[in-house]
């Protein structure tokens, strides 16, 4: 089969096409006919070896966590799940990546595509929504009438709870820039401020949640905006703890982790992640380029090639 291989850390430039074999299935295991598979900022972290030393990462490695294709075989011990299902699944980082074209999950970790669905927006939600769900509900046990402040809003991870804190009966406050203000709105937002004023001088005082994506100034102009005992969740940037003490809140960094479960929750809710543009698998390299340096325009797919009958 074909798969994008790292034999190298380094630019996206180490990403090669190159022939491998299909991997076996194990006892638990899907294997997987991949026809999506969505790009996350980690694929080019790990890419680049800003996470070097990760467990169960050794060189070479496919990247990608993220994917959505057809069941094509089963281990002995898997229920739930039958030859032609279409799934998605965050597939877990100790294993190779979703960048090919078959790939081995367990089953655990993955979900069932409801009809309707593609299978590039299928791709383009595991990780974003368990992320937007383990900050909101698992950490944050968001509650009906809790205010959240949610930066970038517009992101993968920040459009997805916005949905979601708003199915929770949350009062959500999204910060995005000026001209996504209708596309945030639309999927649910109460109110929608210009990113662009840092929180500065806005009356935000009182917000029980912040869940910020972005990290820096705008993590540090978040701390004011909580009341005493909220909770500021960080995806992008451990937030201090010394700082958390000083504002009397809680501030915990968003870890998240493959849960087929929670992945199912995500879908029966009906929540989407906007895709800006797909790429064929081939140019993974033009892809990592394009969201290094912030000119993807929002969430990328890689599309593996057509199946030949």
């Amino acid at each position: 089969m074909k798969a994008i291989r790292i034999f190298a850390c380094g630019g996206p430039e180490v990403l090669q096409l190159t022939d491998v074999p299909i991997p076996d299935c194990g006892p638990g295991d899907l294997l997987v006919r991949v026809v999506a598979a969505g790009i996350t900022p980690l694929d080019w972290k790990l890419r680049a070896g800003a996470m070097a030393g990760t467990p169960g990462k050794p060189l070479p490695f496919t990247p990608g966590q993220d994917g959505a294709g057809v069941v094509v075989a089963l281990g002995g011990r898997v229920q739930g799940f039958s030859l032609e299902d279409r799934v998605c699944f965050y597939a877990n980082t100790e294993q190779d990546g979703t960048y090919a074209e078959y790939v081995v999950v367990p089953a655990t970790q993955a979900a069932c595509i409801p009809p309707g669905l593609s299978f590039v927006d299928a791709a383009a939600l595991p990780t974003p929504g368990l992320a937007a769900w383990t900050a909101l509900v698992d950490m944050a046990q968001l509650q009906p009438g809790n205010s959240v402040l949610i930066h970038g809003a517009a992101g993968a991870v920040g459009g997805l709870a916005v949905q979601l804190a708003k199915q929770l009966g949350a009062y959500v406050l999204a910060m995005a820039s000026a001209n996504r203000t209708a596309r945030v709105k639309a999927l649910g937002a109460d109110e929608v401020l210009d990113y662009r004023d840092r929180c500065s001088g806005l009356p935000l005082r009182g917000m029980d949640v912040v869940l910020d994506t972005i990290g820096g100034e705008v993590q540090e102009a978040s701390w004011c905006t909580l009341r005493a005992g909220g909770v500021l969740l960080a995806t992008s940037m451990v937030p201090s703890q010394e700082r958390a003490r000083q504002a009397r809140v809680r501030a915990e960094f968003v870890m998240t982790q493959p849960r087929g479960n929670v992945l199912a929750g995500l879908l029966a809710r009906q929540l989407r992640v906007e895709v800006a543009r797909t790429l064929p698998m081939a140019d993974a390299a033009e892809a990592h380029r394009l969201g290094e340096c912030g000119l993807a325009g929002g969430k990328m797919v890689l599309l593996m090639p057509p199946r030949v009958v």
